[in-house]
């Protein structure tokens, strides 16, 4: 496949994300007792570039290219998260995640050809309305639960629900991106590893008590809130603090009268302590979420054939319009050489 770099956009994004290192003390009044947990954290800083490319022969054709510097990955030693998200995304056949067709590497970077999605980042819509109403963060809830309900019918974990990796096509409708702390653990089965955004980091991985697919009940809840009220229920001055104030649990947070009273219970239903009293963790599944109160009337067969009218439909004006993206300074940096052969099967 021959393609073309188009100069459209280049968009340059900086990721901060919790992997693992350097130890610190949590401490957390929980009833009459102090609990003392030893969080493992280092943040580590990927940089991200991703640029618009068109098939040189069907100008109609475009897709997202996103570039990784290799030397960066290997320092950061990212190297078995980038092959995890390569491996997932390639597998993964489902409307509500983006699609990754084809990988390719040089002397300097891995790059992943992708679906375009140019309806922009749901982070930004939010953040220039300020919050949702009940019918739009539905929808978008919505997808993320589709997305989830396939992931997990194949024992992977997602790990990473936010705002900014969630885009929108130019439909309207809303797509998982950015798979690097997905993981395929199988059925029945847990994991260790600390990873997350602080905000939206389960209770269960802070206390390193091992963690499956109901983390990702737990900021599907988070993401509920922060979707309707404009910021997540759970923040504090540094990432101690945040997983402090998360270990003191959902009944501590004073909802807003704009979350209506059905949004109230079903995010407290998400966002139980006990990852397994969480909605949806039963033996009914993502069905026990779907049939919640809060999405009563809600079209899912209309969600699921990709015919519901999108609350939010994007303006896209060309195959190649980035304007629904924020705009960033163009990375002037020459990546330096990797040549240790770790990506050979990228």
């Amino acid at each position: 496949m021959k393609i073309e770099i188009t100069v459209a956009a280049a968009v340059v994004v900086v990721v901060v994300v919790v992997v693992a290192a350097s130890a610190v003390v949590v401490v957390v009044a929980a009833a009459a007792a102090v609990v003392v947990v030893v969080v493992v954290v280092v943040v580590v800083v990927v940089v991200i570039i991703t640029t618009t490319v068109q098939l040189s022969k069907d100008k109609s054709r475009t897709f997202a290219l996103k570039c990784l510097k290799k030397k960066h990955i290997v320092e950061t030693r990212q190297q078995e998260h980038i092959y995890s998200e390569k491996r997932i995304m390639m597998e993964a056949d489902s409307p509500f995640i983006t699609k990754l067709h084809k990988t390719f590497r040089d002397r300097k970077y891995v790059y992943m050809l992708m679906e375009v999605c140019l309806g922009g980042e749901l982070w930004t819509i939010l953040r220039d309305r300020g919050n949702f109403d009940d019918i739009t963060a539905r929808f978008c809830v919505a997808c993320v639960l589709e997305a989830f309900s396939y992931l997990h019918a194949k024992g992977i974990i997602y790990r990473d629900l936010k705002p900014e990796n969630l885009l929108l096509d130019a439909r309207g409708y809303v797509k998982l991106v950015d798979f690097g702390f997905a993981k395929k653990i199988g059925m029945g089965k847990k994991t260790w590893t600390f990873c997350g955004t602080p905000e939206y980091v389960a209770p269960e991985i802070i206390l390193n008590k091992g963690h499956d697919h109901s983390a990702d009940y737990w900021s599907l809840g988070i993401l509920m809130y922060e979707l309707l009220h404009g910021t997540p229920p759970f923040s504090g001055s540094d990432p101690m603090r945040t997983y402090n104030v998360i270990l003191k649990g959902i009944d501590h947070i004073e909802f807003p009268k704009k979350i209506s009273r059905p949004a109230h219970l079903l995010i407290k239903k998400l966002c139980r302590d006990n990852p397994m009293e969480r909605l949806g963790y039963g033996k009914n599944g993502i069905s026990d979420i779907r049939k919640n109160k809060w999405f009563q009337g809600f079209d899912w067969e209309g969600l699921m054939n990709l015919t519901l009218t999108p609350p939010i439909i994007p303006k896209v004006k060309t195959a190649t319009d980035t304007s629904n993206f924020d705009t960033y300074p163009r990375d002037m940096d020459i990546a330096a050489d990797e040549l240790s052969g770790w990506d050979v099967d990228f």
